[in-house]
């Protein structure tokens, strides 16, 4: 172990395989228990999936591993040796490297300087980029990534961007690799590439914790399975020795919720409409060309597309964000030179792309939260209501399931699945005539996500229309009456999802078909 960490001088009987073992960690937080007594023990090049509801506490213990917060008791030991991390740092140092499920990138960097970011190697106190240009070339190839490492981060897919934070924690000397949700929003043909690095690392003496609520996935890598609930370890299991319904169900403790997919009623009236809409670049390719389309009354129209194909930029032309040629129509009416009050105010939701940068203050009240965007309906005059704005929230709270103490806590103390719960909850508990829907499940468990799909259902059954945008392609097939797929910045096709398949989307998605 490297210089860094604190270590203590006891040392655990040594066995080869457990290159990470955890025993009898907890944690608390004000109102919340986290982690309870939780034990676990990871074999050495091996591939262990970490399972559980939202708030189960899988992203606390890792962010013990981590050294991001310090156990209230319990030990961690590392190639047998016990330890304890003080700050990330500290465990780089010792070999742990983590992929947040929010990238940490910045964008006007390119590839090779966001990989060798503040660790940057010197010749005679000169910036060494040859070397390091080499070191990430034969990194890269050892896994079987091709990246330009002179593109900047911003020309980058969803995808790429994620095999450039693992090349980060890789340059860094990461023998323990955390992945957190690392195929939220990857398309099918992007994970077979992700596990196929995945193995490639494996093979050469990684160890991966793998964070995931996409249980088929955690079935088809995994080498060992541990399932948390409500903060304690329930079993760890060979995934060969389980299915995908007896997972879920130690995960939520009843049989996995299930996802069919209900006949509609399509209505006459047009909710959300654009004609030849056009996003205005900014010193570059317009990200949104010529795009028409219309959503009927008690109608969901999914968007599928990789991530980088104008989805972003779409969204942000109904809201009213940015410059565009074209029009925009809601409920009938021209809405293209409204701001972005007024087209709430006609009655358009928004569950945004990204909870923390968009849709969340992370350190205000989680009932302030649930008023963002919605001031006026809870006001008096030119005063909130306030009592009444924490019962709508109290209401949002039981209404979505959403695991918290009460209303008065800051939403940073969520977990990311249920500050989902909340932005998603706060959006439809308005009843608005259309929703623009983000990728609204990401991060959330089997049986949350199952009671979101049946609210946005009930929603739409009542009249409200839905633009739906998701990488989560069974979503999108499980949700949608039409779906339309995003690529380069066009409406490529239009498909039936009952004849659909996630193979020919994925198709479509990346440009093959």
């Amino acid at each position: 172990m490297q210089a860094g960490s604190k270590k203590s001088s006891q040392t655990l009987p040594l066995e080869s395989a457990h290159v990470v073992e955890l025993a009898n960690i907890s944690k608390s937080f004000p109102g919340v228990i986290a982690n309870r007594d939780i034990s676990l023990q990871v074999a050495r090049a091996t591939i262990h999936a970490i399972v559980g509801e939202n708030g189960a506490g899988k992203s606390t213990l890792m962010k013990i591993l981590y050294g991001l917060h310090q156990p209230d008791s319990g030990t961690i030991a590392i190639n047998g040796e016990i330890t304890q991390f003080k700050s990330p740092s500290e465990a780089i140092a010792a070999g742990i490297g983590m992929v947040h499920q929010h990238f940490m990138l910045a964008d006007n960097l390119t590839v090779l300087e966001n990989i060798i970011l503040g660790y940057e190697p010197t010749k005679y106190g000169v910036l060494s980029l040859g070397n390091a240009r080499k070191r990430v070339k034969e990194l890269a190839t050892s896994i079987g990534v091709d990246l330009d490492l002179d593109l900047p981060i911003s020309e980058l897919g969803v995808g790429q961007r994620q095999r450039v934070e693992i090349l980060k924690v890789l340059f860094r000397g990461a023998e323990i690799l955390v992945l957190d949700e690392p195929t939220a929003v990857l398309v099918p043909q992007e994970v077979d590439e992700l596990f196929t690095n995945l193995r490639k690392l494996v093979a050469n003496g990684t160890t991966i914790l793998f964070i995931s609520h996409k249980l088929d996935e955690v079935l088809s890598i995994s080498d060992q399975i541990t399932v948390i609930r409500q903060g304690s370890t329930v079993a760890t299991v060979s995934p060969k020795m389980v299915d995908r319904l007896k997972l879920a169900e130690l995960m939520v403790g009843s049989d996995l919720p299930s996802h069919g997919k209900r006949t509609t009623l399509v209505g006459e009236k047009i909710q959300l409409s654009t004609n030849n809409l056009t996003v205005i670049g900014k010193n570059r390719k317009n990200p949104v060309e010529n795009v028409s389309f219309k959503i009927f009354e008690s109608e969901i129209v999914g968007i599928a597309g990789v991530d980088g194909n104008g989805q972003f930029e779409l969204c942000e032309a109904l809201l009213g964000l940015v410059d565009i040629e074209g029009t925009v129509e809601i409920g009938g009416k021209d809405a293209s030179k409204l701001s972005i009050r007024e087209r709430l105010n006609q009655g358009l939701a928004y569950i945004p792309f990204d909870r923390h940068r968009e849709g969340l203050m992370l350190a205000a009240s989680l009932w302030e939260n649930s008023l963002l965007g919605h001031e006026t309906s809870l006001s008096r005059g030119p005063m909130i209501d306030f009592d009444a704005a924490k019962k709508s929230c109290k209401e949002i709270i039981d209404r979505f399931g959403v695991m918290t103490p009460n209303e008065l806590v800051p939403a940073f103390v969520l977990s990311g699945g249920n500050q989902q719960k909340l932005v998603v909850g706060r959006n439809l508990a308005t009843a608005p005539k259309v929703l623009i829907a983000a990728h609204p499940t990401r991060g959330i468990d089997v049986g949350a996500q199952a009671a979101v799909w049946e609210e946005i259902r009930r929603s739409r059954d009542a009249g409200m229309s839905v633009l739906l945008v998701s990488a989560d392609l069974e979503e999108v097939l499980g949700l949608s009456d039409r779906i339309l797929v995003m690529f380069d910045g066009e409406i490529s096709a239009e498909l039936d999802p009952k004849s659909a398949t996630p193979q020919i989307l994925g198709k479509y998605m990346t440009g093959t078909q």
